[in-house]
Parts: structure tokens; sequence; C-alpha cells
């Protein structure tokens, strides 16, 4: 909820271009034109739109990537020592990871669905914004395109998360292998180590991210309103129609985003590690 307004940042330069209430002529030129616009237009309040969604999703998100990740560890992981047998266990915690990940996605991807589509509604008033809420927004698209209208783009997510968890842990693993004395590192350096991480991890997955935002655009549109047949002419269009560049609107946003998570957390992790021992923090889309 802290950073929640660096969100909302983030999905409406991501998805300003697939979106029927921008104008071309009334897009965000980039971070500071977004935020200083914001509160004149919608309100102060509309930093946090769609963020009752996010809360909603986190918990049973994260409990549900508990529950499955050890299971799959066992399918993946079983009599790997990750000592002798590294690039097995790192490829054995990709698919562990991306399993968990993927079946959680699964349980809570309409919520994100929403939250989306909430955040790239840019009406001040209740008649000028597409849906009225949460409730609004997920009962108009199951109405509009069923149950699979809420799971637009639920295959280039569970890519993305592939990629990020590769990059994530790669990064980490690294970083922690060139410390003298992990178990006794300066919070600082710690800090550092988790910013790092995490956000480089984030670029590295984000044309995925933002391909997957682009698809959620696309529920209760009919006929010359769909922008994208697919995920590949998404991909395709985004490409040609705007540059390579377009892959990443909102990536510094993001960055700002992790960076205030992982300044609260590390403390947490901290305290976490010393009960527990170190391991690595956990890797979140």
């Amino acid at each position: 909820t802290a950073v929640a307004r660096f969100e909302r940042v983030k999905l409406l330069l991501q998805v300003q271009h697939a979106s029927k209430q921008i104008a071309a002529d009334k897009q965000y030129k980039g971070i500071v034109d977004c935020i200083v616009r914001i509160p004149k237009e919608q309100g102060v309040l509309s930093f946090w739109r769609g963020n009752l969604a996010n809360v909603i999703r986190y918990f049973p998100t994260q409990a549900l990537n508990f529950a499955f990740k050890d299971k799959y560890k066992q399918i993946f992981l079983g009599g790997v020592d990750k000592r002798t047998q590294f690039w097995r266990y790192f490829a054995g915690n990709l698919a562990s990871g991306g399993a968990a990940g993927a079946t959680s996605l699964c349980f809570v991807y309409p919520l994100d669905f929403a939250r989306t589509r909430l955040a790239a509604d840019v009406g001040k008033s209740g008649s000028e914004r597409e849906f009225r809420g949460l409730g609004d927004c997920l009962v108009k698209i199951t109405k509009s395109d069923g149950i699979r209208g809420l799971y637009q783009g639920f295959n280039v997510s569970v890519q993305g998360i592939i990629i990020y968890r590769a990059a994530y842990f790669g990064i980490y693993d690294t970083a922690k292998g060139m410390l003298p004395d992990p178990k006794n590192t300066h919070i600082v350096v710690s800090w550092m180590i988790a910013q790092t991480v995490t956000a480089v991890a984030g670029v590295v997955s984000y044309p995925f991210d933002t391909v997957r935002r682009r698809m959620m655009m696309q529920s209760g549109r009919k006929g010359a309103d769909i922008m994208y047949k697919g995920t590949v002419d998404c991909w395709r269009k985004i490409l040609k129609d705007e540059g390579g560049k377009a892959f990443f609107k909102g990536a510094w946003s993001n960055v700002l985003r992790g960076m205030g998570g992982a300044f609260v957390l590390v403390p947490l992790r901290r305290a976490q590690e010393g009960h527990l021992g170190a391991r690595p923090p956990a890797a979140t889309a």
C-alpha cells in the first residue's frame, strides 16, 4: 500500500497505448508527467485505485506459493545435492518455483486482472469510469467474455515468472558467493543486494509483464476494438508500432516500487535468517 502510487503509475505507462480512455494526445509522457497529472485529473486518492485487489491477492498468493513450492520441490529436487549437482539444482529450483507460481496464479489471477483494469481506469467520476470497483469489474468482464476473459495473458505470465526466477536466483547466488561471510553481512550491504537483485530481475522479465498487461486490456472488447489477436501478435505489434523501448514503459517506476519494498523487508529477512539460517528472499513477480 505504501508504494501503491508507483504501481499505478507503472501500470498506466504500460497499458495507456492499449486503453480506449486515453487518446493519443493525452498519453502520459513519463513518470513525472503521470505523477503530476493523476491528482489534478482524477484526485489524489486515485493513486490507490486497484490497490484493494492487490492487497486481497497478496496473502493467498503467499500462502499458495508456500504450500505448492514444497510439494513441487519434492518432485523436482528430490535427491539432488546442490553442492555437487548445481545446474540440476538450479533447474529444479526454477521448475518448482515456476510450477508453484503457475498453480497459485490459477487461483488469484482474476484479482491481478482486476487490479490492472482498475488502475488503468482513468475516469474521474463514476459516470466517466469503466468500472465502479473490484466486484463490478469482475462481474462485467465475466458477463462479456466469460471466465476466460479474467485470464487474458495467463500464459505469458507463467513465462515471465520463470524468467524472473532465473534472473533472480542467478544474481542472488552470484552475489552471495562473492561475500566473505554471507551470514554476517552488514544490513546496508544486504539492502543493496536485495535492491539490485529485485531491480535487475524485474527489468529482465519486464517485457513479459508488459505483454500480459496489454492482453488484460483486451477483455471486454469486441470486433474492431480488439488490438491484439493473441500473445504473439501482441509482441509483434508492440515492437512494430512502438519500438523495443515500449516493452519497458513504466520499468523505472517498478524499480522505485521494488526499492521501497526491499528497504522495508530487509530487517524482517535478517531476523528470519537469524532463526532459520541464510536463504534467498522470496522472489515475487
